[in-house]
């Protein structure tokens, strides 16, 4: 993607280096690893060395000290904890067998993730099959997992609500050898509201005795301690309570602002990475915390009038998908709503006014794939979505923050938040899904004048970003109706493009009946979700700024917003009235059962 950042070429390049250099300034065997573990390092996953989190953090895992990671996203930190801990299971004088249970245990937020990391396992434990990957989550069979449980699992990959419930009801889940509990995505885990389900986790477990009594791990080494990691790409006071409870005196890697700038450092090897981590027993301070960003990521702004925020959007994905076919874009929403409403007015809509001539057949706007992923859909939509986005070399996903955190999706070029992300750390999270592992990428944010203010917000945390030249876009788009040339409107909402697409999508959602219920759901949770915003957010996203009829043009929709917001009360009250009839059918069957026995 091309996002007008000509101009920033030359210093991407030139950081795009520094980062080569910290490839070639070690090798994964330097670091420790088994020749075979880095085989497969390199033929499976692409490595051609370690990052700078994975040559900080690789060796300080290997020394058996428990680790806090805060480094940015796509900087590579599965691996990082994955690597050693296979290093030190294939590294048993006696084979591990599945019968001695789970000896590491992955906790992550969300079922793609969980997807994600095992898919990672299997790929890494090619050469080494005595050890067994094997992961639970919700929306999978229970009876299924607890088989595999029975069996044994030597590395078990588990969401936090999923692994709870097993430890309390399946008995034949083996434990009693574990000896590493990473928290992947810790910050992410506890916004959903597992902190409680931790705690109990922790407890079932037993991680209060850190010196492990397990015959079979003491055999390596009589003074052995359980190791715990903790991984984040955002800190808060959350995240810090966790570690507090769940680390035992960590060495801490990417917490050093002093090295933050200095990204070719050399690796010192000698003392198992002490010289190239800050240790600190400091209480992290995330309300002013600078996020850590790829220095090859572009990003810009776009300030859109509420009414235009459609019409741009389409008119961006256009020109993206043109100027290169094969490339992958992700587009963040708010809510479950909006995905599914984007998603199938553009896999739909058709029109005609782009087209060089007016004997030319009408084709669909946007002629790429298009996916959509958000936590409303079932399980097995989700993982085929997850799959697809993954391996196609182009497409366009609309989605929601299920897909912003950990998730590795290759070679994506570009995300548009077109709804923005509220929190700071949710800004991270969403652009940290491009320009992973040195490639390049851009992201583009979408702001009301009403909203420019959160650009202040984003600069507390040391993110800085550009205008992008909106109108420029807009020039160069080929029309046949157009009388005066594009560059001479100043204004975005007189532009004879939009104006003529607005047009075109009104029609075309006020005819067709599915789409209409969808813009009008989308709109509903769209404001319902605009008046969550907390905190300092609320002076800045308010609900009382908007032009509700601006909001509903947004959606592509002719009705005033009392007229969508009335239906929309009939679609519940209806729904209420069906509700209380079916309760009280099954009370009354309920009643006529009890007199029958």
């Amino acid at each position: 993607m091309e996002l007008d950042a000509k101009s920033n070429g030359r210093k991407v390049k030139s950081e795009s280096k520094n980062s080569s250099e910290v490839f070639a300034s070690c090798s994964f065997s330097s670091l420790g690893l088994h020749p075979a573990l880095c085989d497969q390092l390199k033929e499976r996953l692409g490595f051609e060395g370690p990052t700078l989190v994975q040559a900080q953090a690789i060796p300080v895992v290997l020394s058996g000290r428990h680790v806090l990671v805060n480094a940015a996203t796509g900087t590579g930190k599965t691996v990082a904890y994955l690597a050693p801990i296979i290093h030190m299971l294939q590294s048993y004088d006696e084979r591990i067998e599945r019968a001695d249970g789970t000896f590491a245990l992955v906790l992550v937020p969300t079922r793609e993730l969980c997807m994600q990391v095992y898919e990672i396992l299997q790929k890494l434990l090619h050469r080494f099959h005595w050890i067994v990957p094997g992961y639970i989550m919700g929306g999978e069979n229970r009876g299924k997992e607890k088989a595999r449980l029975r069996k044994g699992v030597s590395i078990l990959v588990a969401t936090a609500g999923r692994l709870l419930d097993h430890l309390k009801n399946t008995s034949s889940f083996v434990h009693k050898n574990l000896r590493w509990i990473i928290f992947d995505e810790a910050d992410r885990i506890l916004e959903l509201g597992y902190g409680k389900d931790i705690e109990e986790i922790l407890n079932c477990l037993g991680t209060g005795n850190l010196k492990s009594g397990s015959k079979d791990i003491s055999a390596v080494n009589p003074e052995v301690q359980k190791q715990n990691l903790l991984l984040s790409a955002t800190l808060n006071d959350k995240v810090n309570h966790l570690a507090n409870v769940s680390l035992e005196n960590p060495v801490m890697i990417g917490l050093d602002d002093n090295m933050s700038g200095s990204r070719t450092r050399n690796v010192s090897l000698e003392s198992n990475g002490v010289d190239i981590v800050k240790e600190s027993k400091k209480t992290l301070d995330a309300s002013n915390e600078e996020y850590k960003l790829p220095t090859q990521l572009v990003q810009k702004y776009i300030k859109v009038p509420c009414g235009s925020r459609l019409v741009v959007l389409l008119s961006v994905l256009k020109h993206l998908f043109e100027i290169g076919a094969s490339q992958k874009v992700v587009v963040f929403f708010s809510t479950c709503d909006a995905v599914d409403f984007h998603y199938s007015l553009l896999s739909e809509f058709k029109w005609t006014a782009m087209l060089q001539t007016k004997t030319e057949v009408s084709q669909k706007f946007l002629g790429c794939k298009m996916l959509r992923l958000h936590g409303n859909m079932n399980h097995e939509d989700r993982k085929t979505t997850f799959q697809a986005f993954k391996t196609d070399k182009s497409a366009l996903l609309f989605s929601t923050d299920v897909s912003a955190r950990g998730l590795d999706f290759p070679k994506v070029r570009c995300i548009i938040q077109y709804d923005s992300p509220g929190e700071a750390t949710e800004y991270v999270h969403r652009v940290g899904r491009t320009a992973r592992l040195g490639e390049k990428g851009d992201s583009l944010l979408f702001l009301q004048p009403t909203e420019i203010d959160y650009l202040k917000d984003l600069e507390k945390h040391g993110v800085t970003l550009t205008e992008y030249p909106v109108l420029k876009l807009l020039s160069s788009f080929p029309m046949f109706s157009m009388k005066q040339p594009a560059s001479k409107f100043i204004s975005i909402e007189m532009h004879p493009l939009l104006l003529a697409l607005q047009r075109a999508l009104e029609s075309y959602v006020s005819v067709e009946s599915k789409i209409n219920k969808l813009a009008k759901e989308a709109f509903s949770s769209w404001v319902r979700a605009y008046t969550a915003h907390r905190g300092e957010l609320k002076q800045i996203f308010m609900v009382k700024k908007l032009h509700l009829g601006h909001v509903a043009k947004s959606f592509a929709l002719k009705d005033q917003p009392s007229l969508v917001n009335r239906s929309i009360q009939k679609q519940l009250k209806k729904r209420k009235r069906n509700d209380n009839r079916n309760d009280k059918q099954k009370v009354k069957s309920k009643k006529r059962a009890i007199s029958k026995s």
